[in-house]
């Protein structure tokens, strides 16, 4: 695998495709459709997906795609795939809450080695580099020429004042109560794939998700990708 070329592609796509959800997200009331499982979608949704799919296509021809937002690709069965979620974190996206995120992996016998998460409204870049390493990235978000990048480290956390993070979406008692038996110092509330990225990040401790995790069936593993930022 070229993962130079990889990233690059990856990264690029992941940055005009959050310029076609903020042209959505700060325009006019936009239209909310419901999918067969009842979730959300908007046309920021497929604007993006359109734009991602085609560009991963004409870079990677030979690779296959799982995307959320096209069914039929869900049943494939390639070992090596990218899989995407376009525009995670629909729900924050409606109101206009600002933590959504586009998300890009390269999945290598089931473990995603390679990926973009992307945050456009609140300008946050975090994606794994050629080598493997992972990094946020600040600066001007130049589609064509990456801006300086620092290295993810997670946080040597206290475990008598935590720092936690949690669904706004997806909270609930359950959730409530395993927060309720650790010493909290500080609290956020976060959507999207953004909440691993606080995490990888050292902003956050710990992320707790109790209830059934949002899944995108996989190419002969049955589920999909969470954080694509992961390397090996």
């Amino acid at each position: 695998m070229d993962y130079a070329a990889i990233v690059s592609v990856c990264r690029r796509l992941a940055l005009e495709a959050g310029t076609e959800i903020l042209d959505v997200y700060n325009g006019p009331d936009f239209d909310v459709k419901s999918k067969s499982d009842a979730s959300p979608v908007t046309e920021a949704d497929e604007r993006a997906d359109t734009l991602i799919s085609a560009g991963l296509r004409a870079a990677f021809p030979d690779v296959a795609q799982v995307t959320e937002e096209q069914a039929a690709t869900h049943g494939s069965t390639a070992s090596t795939f990218f899989i995407v979620d376009p525009l995670d974190g629909t729900k924050e996206f409606i109101q206009r809450r600002g933590d959504f995120t586009v998300n890009i992996a390269l999945v290598e016998d089931g473990v995603p080695t390679r990926g973009v998460v992307y945050a456009p409204a609140i300008g946050r870049l975090f994606y794994t580099g050629a080598d493997g390493a992972t990094v946020e990235e600040t600066g001007s978000f130049d589609s064509a020429a990456p801006g300086p990048v620092t290295p993810l480290h997670v946080s040597d956390p206290d475990p008598e004042a935590l720092v936690v993070v949690a669904s706004k979406s997806h909270r609930d008692k359950a959730t409530d109560d395993y927060i309720a038996r650790y010493p909290v110092k500080d609290f956020r509330s976060a959507g999207s794939s953004l909440k691993f990225c606080l995490v990888a990040a050292g902003e956050a401790d710990l992320y707790p998700r109790l209830g059934r995790p949002c899944r995108i069936p996989g190419p002969g593993t049955g589920s999909g990708s969470s954080s694509p930022t992961s390397g090996r």
